[in-house]
């Protein structure tokens, strides 16, 4: 396992659409071990591939009830709303409020490619629906409704 660098906002690379993960195999999983010792060194709750340079549709996350990979995750439903405060690994030092959805479904493969159905509430949910907006191109800084000052 290797600690990756974690890319930074203005990099071109966070605002492109990762791509589909189709091979399973020891590539992949390398980049999951990579990703979550990365993620756990930066005491982060979530990372996605695309914050190590990798264009694919990978996840890794501990809200601190487990460590979950997700590949190829999808939402399925989501339920009511929660507003918060929100940070990201590639957005260092700053933090600001969002609207997320308060419960999230999402379908995802593990790393032998097998589909899972994960359930996030509270915590969870806002690292599910953070992360993979990350896949599409989107940073929360997009949907801060007021910016934190970090002090």
């Amino acid at each position: 396992m290797a600690i990756r660098n974690i890319v930074k906002i203005g990099d071109p690379i966070l605002a492109k659409t990762s791509r589909k993960v189709e091979k399973f195999d020891a590539r992949l999983w390398q980049l999951l071990d990579d990703m979550k010792e990365t993620m756990y060194h930066a005491n982060g709750v979530g990372l996605a591939a695309v914050q190590v340079g990798i264009l694919r549709r990978v996840i890794v996350i501990d809200c601190g009830d487990g460590y979950i990979e997700l590949i190829n995750p999808e939402i399925i439903s989501t339920e009511g709303e929660q507003i918060g405060e929100e940070g990201c690994l590639s957005v260092p030092g700053e933090s600001g409020i969002t609207c997320r959805p308060a419960v999230v479904r999402v379908k995802a493969q593990d790393r032998n490619g097998k589909w899972c159905i994960y359930k996030g509430e509270e915590l969870k949910a806002r690292c599910f629906s953070h992360e993979i907006d990350h896949l599409d191109g989107i940073l929360y800084t997009q949907k801060v409704i007021k910016k934190e000052i970090s002090e």
